[in-house]
């Protein structure tokens, strides 16, 4: 269970969201592992440190995204997963490794919420430039990213990863996390919009699990060795000399990050709770409610009057 966008509310109801997660993973075992997540690494490491000093447990999980990719590989350094490590964070995710939509040929998505991504003009001109560098090569920008955030975060993210080996995902061998063998492996978290899309992303990690140690036996008994491994074999290589060439061209756009939550930002979901509470609007949850907690008067079948509250 994550809570989410944790930079958009106070450190202090990250704490009490935690806490409470943890109640209900304790009391009623439905929840098993919490985390949070968000775009800002400092942000991430300060409530990361700040939830283990006060509570003594760290988090089992931390997400982030848009910060490990072909534009922007802060994670990876020591602000990132090694900060979270300390904080006794046991798996941090990557996600987003297109960074929003922004590593795409086609140039951010925009739909019905209008052009929403807060990438600045210049990045996004850096960014063409690269798609244009990799068209040069017969390559799109697209496949440069996937491949390369996914490889590289398999062993950057390795020491807060979760086990894994290429056995993973072979259709007969179901398996639970317990039983997985192997070292751990950096996690990616991917998005996709339509089967074809999660078709292409699969080949091209399963490629990357055949090219591990003992990948080949795996990928031999699932009939896929010789179709990924030619694909990988005759790529791989390409694709890091392109991924280098992407991030020259990119320039000052390289390791930028963006403000999230953006200047300005008000919490209005907070000054609506405040109004709530001097309405004295019911409590949505049992265990936040008071003692003295309204009861609704609930009427009988067939009677003939209105909810009452006392």
């Amino acid at each position: 269970m994550y809570c989410h966008d944790v930079e958009f509310v106070s450190p202090a109801e990250v704490l009490e969201a935690v806490k409470e997660l943890r109640r209900i993973r304790d009391e009623h075992r439905t929840v098993r592992y919490i985390g949070i997540s968000g775009y800002p690494l400092d942000v991430l490491g300060d409530m990361a440190e700040m939830i283990l000093r006060e509570t003594g447990e760290p988090l089992d999980a931390v997400q982030s995204y848009a910060n490990f990719t072909l534009q922007n590989q802060t994670l990876a350094g020591p602000r990132g997963i090694q900060r979270l490590r300390d904080a006794g964070v046991d798996v941090v995710p990557n996600a987003s490794i297109l960074g929003m939509g922004l590593l795409r040929r086609g140039g951010v998505p925009v739909g019905a919420l209008g052009d929403w991504h807060p990438a600045p003009s210049n990045v996004r001109e850096a960014v063409r430039n690269a798609s244009d560098f990799c068209d040069a090569y017969d390559e799109r920008i697209e496949v440069i990213a996937i491949r390369f955030a996914l490889e590289t975060w398999i062993t950057a993210g390795a020491f807060c990863g979760s086990k894994g080996d290429p056995a993973s995902g072979v259709a007969w061998k179901h398996e639970s996390n317990d039983d997985v063998g192997g070292t751990k492996l950096g996690v990616s978290v991917i998005g996709v919009s339509r089967a074809s899309e999660l078709e292409k992303t699969m080949l091209v990690w399963r490629s990357i699990l055949d090219g591990l140690e003992d990948g080949k036996e795996t990928a031999v008994q699932a009939g896929r060795w010789n179709r990924a491994w030619e694909w990988s074999r005759n790529r791989r290589k390409a694709v890091q000399i392109l991924a280098e060439g992407v991030q020259e061209v990119l320039g000052d756009g390289f390791g930028y990050a963006w403000s999230s939550p953006s200047p300005g930002f008000v919490n209005k979901r907070v000054r609506n709770t405040i109004a709530a509470e001097e309405k004295e609007i019911p409590w949505l949850t049992p265990r936040a409610s008071p003692v003295t907690a309204p009861v609704v008067d609930i009427p009988e079948v067939g009677e003939e009057k209105s909810l009452a509250v006392r």
